[in-house]
């Protein structure tokens, strides 16, 4: 059973974790935020001293966020003592800049995209409490696909319409963050952060999307988009991603003869996406050395694409079984590795190599 979101950020992996996690105290969240924001600075200071009697009596999450809070809020009296005559706003304005900044390694919330990340202890149910950036070449914990504000409107949606709204942003997300799935080593999924009851009437509304792994470590990052490919590399991936997302629909049903309106439905989308992905292939003008692989590629799908598209009108599982055979004899890889040679990208597919 997935355990209840908790602020600021609770992890929601695709799988349960193992056990339970202490609950986090809701005092400390409010003294971080207040004190991040430099807003009542009195209050923030009681709002800390409240949660550490709490949490050391209860055995609550959230130790350093009530810590960092009492001295951000500290700092911030101090300020609005001390401000010069004449200063005016931009001084306060300039010091909570410089507070925010100071305070990055704090917590899940404090991640932005592009960022790795570590968390001291390991596990990644760990970053609402504490996390450190860390560059991307060491070994870490987790690499942030995407950050997104939530709908700011309406009270808290609950957690589980609040799940499902989060995890398909952060799959699609993902997939442009990562283009390149051949790439994506064994055992990395996508998991996401996003506000509990408390966090968000404390008006957070960030989800922050992650890739990481139930078990073990990244090193290197996985970042593969406009910023890190050219534009050959990316015209590529943008066009295998329509026969990819095709082919992902494939029905829950494992025979055809359970669900043979199913796969034949199916079946008629695919052929939709080999036209599509022909169509984008063709269009674009690839430099020297990938033009004759990309249209080999392309002459592949073709003739894939008339079995599909038969398979789509099959009369009887048999037929389809026939047809689908046929298809899978024009799956084009062996014309998909030479253009990605041609193109500098994976040519083998990472996820299949369990040593990775």
């Amino acid at each position: 059973m997935q355990p209840p979101l908790s602020p600021p950020y609770a992890l929601q992996p695709k799988s349960p974790p193992a056990a339970r996690r202490a609950p986090l105290n809701g005092f400390a969240v409010a003294a971080l935020v207040t004190g991040l924001l430099c807003m009542l600075p009195v209050v923030g200071t009681v709002l800390g001293a409240i949660a550490l009697v709490q949490i050391k009596r209860t055995g609550a999450r959230g130790k350093r966020m009530a810590v960092s809070g009492l001295v951000l809020s500290a700092v911030g009296t101090m300020l609005y003592a001390l401000v010069p005559a004449g200063a005016g706003p931009g001084f306060v304005e300039g010091f909570k800049k410089i507070v925010a900044e100071g305070a990055r390694d704090g917590g899940a919330f404090s991640l932005r995209r592009g960022d790795c990340f570590d968390i001291p202890g390991g596990g990644l149910d760990g970053a609402d409490d504490d996390v450190d950036t860390v560059p991307c070449a060491q070994r870490h914990t987790g690499e942030v696909a995407g950050v997104f504000r939530l709908p700011v409107r309406g009270g808290y949606p609950g957690e589980a319409a609040l799940r499902a709204r989060v995890e398909e942003r952060c799959e699609r997300l993902a997939d442009g963050y990562a283009m390149d799935g051949w790439a994506v080593p064994a055992g990395v999924t996508v998991y996401f952060y996003a506000p509990g009851r408390d966090a968000w009437k404390l008006g957070r509304r960030e989800a922050i999307c992650v890739l990481g792994k139930e078990q073990g470590t990244l090193q290197g990052s996985l970042r593969q988009d406009a910023s890190t490919l050219d534009e050959h590399q990316v015209a590529y991936l943008e066009a295998a991603d329509v026969i990819n997302e095709a082919m992902s629909g494939e029905p829950a049903a494992e025979y055809v003869e359970d669900d043979l309106e199913g796969y034949r439905q199916w079946a008629g989308e695919v052929t939709v996406a080999l036209a599509a992905e022909a169509r984008a292939l063709e269009a674009h003008h690839w430099p020297e050395g990938a033009g004759k692989p990309v249209a080999a590629l392309v002459a592949e799908a073709g003739k894939a694409r008339a079995q599909w598209a038969v398979a789509a009108a099959a009369k009887d599982a048999d037929a389809y079984y026939e047809h689908l055979e046929a298809a899978a004899a024009h799956s084009g890889h062996e014309e998909a590795v030479r253009a990605r040679a041609a193109l500098g990208l994976a040519t083998t597919v990472a996820a299949a190599d369990r040593s990775a």
